[in-house]
């Protein structure tokens, strides 16, 4: 999400989404960390999406028309993020959630 209207505690309308800019070319520091609840109307949506940055589908394109069709919003999550695109950061997930739980902390 690069903005977005206030409306309540951590909740935002969503006014505009950019699939990985550049961090110069970044219109905030909001980031889509890829959890979401979606409406059914965004298969539609992507069946018409064209491929976009690195050729591919992108589903913040989707989101991007679907926000021109109805209301969008957005929490501000507090908490530890983990990458877990990254090794090292799926890794770290993995071995916290594990030392959280009493069946698995043992094992690690």
């Amino acid at each position: 999400m690069h903005n977005g209207k206030y409306i309540e505690d951590r909740v935002y309308k969503v006014k505009g989404l950019i699939e990985k800019p550049n961090v110069e070319d970044a219109p905030s520091n909001i980031a889509i960390l890829g959890r979401y609840i979606i409406n059914p109307n965004i298969f539609k949506i992507l069946e018409n999406t064209k491929p976009g940055k690195g050729g591919e589908i992108q589903l913040t394109d989707a989101l991007k028309e679907l926000a021109n069709q109805e209301a969008m919003y957005a929490y501000n999550f507090s908490g530890r993020r983990y990458d877990v695109e990254d090794k090292q950061g799926f890794l770290e997930a993995t071995v916290e959630y594990a030392l959280r739980r009493d069946d698995l902390k043992l094992l690690v």
